[in-house]
């Protein structure tokens, strides 16, 4: 399915590869939500193609927002060889809900109690996903607009080849702040309780003993409130704040200000070594952000960021890290 990452040897007898994610919400949004959007699409998942088949794509996109017909089109487009999608519309929850939002619905805010659209998530792989699986957050822990949506987190394990033990991609899109029409007073507590929702399937899905990658738009832009309670319930290390730290070895090709750059944007990337396999961000930068190599084609820049994966050169495969599949 896929070729091999090159694999590079240190003295002390440690292997390391490289490993590309780039997290991106494509404004895939359908009609009446928005319109002219087919051929911006189209050039995503062109452009998308273009880098990979000139070796230098992104390995993994965590999609969001890919409901539109067109969107899906684009993300097939963009060629890679391994795709897993979810939560669909109509999928229900598995694991218990973690509450309730207060107050009565907003029925003209789309609170009425029907999704409309699937969940709008996709992970992209060049790489064998050799398991994945789908959850979406409770029925009463949306918030305005984003209701109409089935919104939750997607799981894929990626096997890569040479790499000893297969790595956890995780991807979300959390309730909006303004845009979801309704107060403050309601999506807060939306995204509060789907950030303990998204915990809980962390927990249920993650094996703490392999190193995990978990991105998406989390909508906590300038909202400490929701910063806060997301980042106590996260086992997970932030990318931005690893790579603003003095010495982390990140190269930060992006522009960052203030001293929290993390709170000045949606789209985040978290990440976790596991007890063989160790993942150290080396780099981050935008896409899609109007370079003249890097057209602006969404309402969102795209976050890319690169890993170092290293482990012990002797280690031996794990069972089961690739055989593709579906739970």
């Amino acid at each position: 399915m896929s070729d091999a990452p090159p694999v590079r040897l240190s003295a002390d007898g440690r292997s390391f590869i490289d490993l590309d994610v780039l997290t991106y919400n494509i404004e895939g949004l359908p009609w009446p939500a928005r319109s002219g959007r087919a051929a911006k699409l189209r050039a995503i998942g062109a452009h998308l193609d273009g880098l990979r088949r000139a070796g230098i794509a992104p390995d993994i996109v965590l999609f969001q927002e890919a409901f539109s017909g067109a969107a899906a089109k684009a993300v097939e487009a963009a060629g890679y060889p391994a795709l897993a999608s979810g939560p669909g519309r109509t999928q229900r929850r598995t694991l218990d809900a973690a509450g309730t939002v207060p107050g009565s619905r907003k029925w003209r805010k789309g609170e009425i109690g029907i999704r409309l659209l699937s969940s709008g998530l996709v992970i992209a792989s060049r790489y064998p996903i050799v398991t994945h699986v789908s959850e979406p957050f409770s029925r009463r822990s949306c918030a305005g607009f984003d209701c109409l949506s089935n919104k939750g987190v997607l799981h894929a394990r990626v096997a890569i080849p040479g790499v000893p033990d297969p790595i956890d991609i995780f991807n979300t899109h959390m309730n909006a702040q303004r845009a979801s029409g309704v107060p403050r007073a309601r999506h807060t507590p939306a995204h509060n309780i789907q950030a303990e929702e998204l915990a809980a399937f962390l927990e249920a899905r993650r094996a703490p003993e392999k190193p995990a990658i978990f991105g998406g738009d989390f909508n906590m832009r300038r909202s400490l409130p929701r910063f806060d309670t997301f980042d106590a319930l996260q086992p997970l290390a932030l990318v931005h704040r690893h790579c603003a730290l003095e010495n982390s070895g990140c190269e930060v090709r992006m522009s960052w200000d203030g001293d929290a750059p993390w709170m000045d944007t949606q789209d985040l990337q978290l990440f976790a070594s596991g007890q063989r396999v160790e993942v150290r961000p080396v780099r981050v930068e935008a896409m899609f952000d109007g370079r003249p190599d890097s057209p602006m084609l969404s309402d969102h820049d795209g976050f890319r960021v690169r890993y170092t994966i290293s482990w012990d050169a002797a280690a031996q495969p794990s069972p089961g890290a690739c055989h593709p599949g579906k739970d």
